[in-house]
């Protein structure tokens, strides 16, 4: 295989998160506790209604991820 097929089938096995990709913006990811946390209460807010888990927890790490950008662009350093 060749270098260009095997960095397609890389990338093409790797989910692309909000942060994955915004990288090149910010070295900035939310720890998995942080996006847990806010999921979590995302969960509760919503009447704790199970089978939303995963759009739960890309939700928190968007909001995370836009927060700290907001942050940046307020008090960049």
């Amino acid at each position: 295989m060749s270098q260009d097929q095997n960095q397609k089938t890389a990338d093409t096995q790797q989910p692309a998160t909000v942060v994955t990709l915004n990288r090149g913006k910010t070295d900035f990811e939310p720890s998995p506790d942080a996006v847990a946390q806010k999921a979590y209460f995302s969960y509760l807010n919503e009447g704790s209604v199970p089978g939303q888990d995963v759009r739960h927890w890309l939700e928190a790490e968007a909001q995370l991820f836009a927060g700290i950008v907001h942050e940046r662009q307020i008090h960049p350093h």
